[in-house]
């Protein structure tokens, strides 16, 4: 059964020199009209899809609050109408804001709608940096929504930071993190910046002309990030997430864990039944699909056993407690040995995954090398 709900708003002001995500500059789209759509999608979703409880909504983009007032009230009345029948009273009901798109007024609304938690996209806290990055953003701004938000009664906060930004030195990463912590946050994702195909960094990448740290640097600000939260008490649940004792995200817990989950918007990915399906990305494609066939799936992908099995591994991991042997064992009915034996014992030789007696985990070493932990559970046959 289905209890969690990714909702995507592509719409956005300024277009970010790293961004990979599927958005579109919002000035002269149809708004309302996407939206529209997105609410059939929902209905339609619920109707082929049955689901009687609904823990998590985390609304992502784009730009969320790029919307104005008028679209995300409609916007958010069309998900308590769809959705608000099977949300249980610990609903954790996310959606990400910018700064400088915020006000006082969009945030009541949300709250007014159920939202209780902000993903901000702060990303760094000099203005140099935010510029580089393309970010339609001061730091000042930063603060305001901050404050805004505690104003408005919002009390589980995260802000998103970037590290290995170009030019980036670690004085400026330990300046970022202080200045996150200042802020009275619960929680904080932190990312390493990957360079992703058409991208504004990825052609300047291609002309050499993107000046990034080292590896060593940036497995440095790695280290300095974890310690400085840890010592701040954000504990690190998660390879890229750190969070006060009870405010850890439920909804990216969703997807560690390789739980199911509704994907509806222009570009979101579902996974139901054992089935990932694909929504087409361009907006006219979005809305033809479903005015054609209810749906916007590009493609569906019936998992095999042995995929399910490598995701449980590989998605699992990412967190602090790593994967449950007897979770393992209840859902393939197999034990996890009997299927990963070779890769587990490989791996803790070289002290990048421990048994911890209940789960398969990362040690710390394994936490930094990750990628190269999680490319050794791909090799079922």
């Amino acid at each position: 059964m289905v209890n969690a709900v990714y909702l995507h708003i592509p719409f956005c002001d300024y277009i970010c020199h790293y961004c990979d995500f599927n958005k579109i500059f919002m000035q002269g789209q149809p708004v309302n009209d996407y939206l529209e759509h997105m609410d059939v999608e929902m209905k339609n979703t619920l109707d082929r899809f049955p689901t009687n409880k609904i823990d998590t909504i985390f609304v992502g983009g784009g730009t969320p609050t790029a919307l104005n007032e008028e679209q995300l009230e409609k916007f958010l009345k069309d998900v308590q109408d769809r959705f608000g029948p099977y949300v249980t009273d610990k609903l954790e009901f996310t959606m990400e804001a910018n700064p400088g798109s915020v006000t006082p007024e969009k945030l009541r609304i949300m709250k007014s709608y159920g939202v209780n938690r902000l993903s901000i996209g702060a990303q760094a806290f000099q203005d140099s940096l935010l510029t580089r990055l393309g970010r339609g953003h001061s730091v000042e701004e930063i603060g305001e929504i901050v404050q805004m938000a505690k104003q408005e009664g919002f009390t589980n906060l995260s802000l998103d930071l970037m590290f290995g930004l170009p030019d980036q030195t670690i004085d400026q990463f330990s300046e970022t993190i202080s200045r996150a912590l200042e802020l009275g946050i619960t929680h904080v994702s932190s990312y390493s910046l990957q360079v992703e195909k058409k991208t504004v960094f990825y052609n300047q990448w291609r002309k050499g002309e993107l000046p990034l740290p080292t590896e060593e640097a940036e497995a440095d600000m790695y280290a300095l990030l974890i310690s400085r939260l840890e010592e701040a008490g954000l504990s690190q649940y998660e390879i890229s997430n750190f969070a006060k004792e009870g405010f850890e995200s439920k909804h990216n817990i969703t997807y560690w864990k390789n739980d199911e989950y509704y994907g509806i918007g222009a570009g979101a990915h579902s996974y139901i039944d054992g089935v990932r399906r694909a929504n087409a990305g361009p907006l006219k494609q979005y809305m033809n699909r479903i005015d054609e066939n209810g749906f916007p799936y590009m493609d569906d992908n019936v998992l095999t056993k042995a995929e399910r099995m490598e995701e449980e591994m590989f998605m699992g991991l990412r967190m602090r407690e790593g994967v449950s042997k007897q979770r393992f064992e209840v859902k393939f009915g197999q034990p996890m040995f009997s299927v990963f034996g070779k890769q587990i014992e490989d791996l803790t030789s070289k002290n990048l995954l421990q048994d911890t007696g209940t789960h398969i985990s990362l040690t710390e070493k394994g936490f930094f090398l990750g990628n190269e932990v999680f490319q050794e559970f791909l090799t079922i046959d």
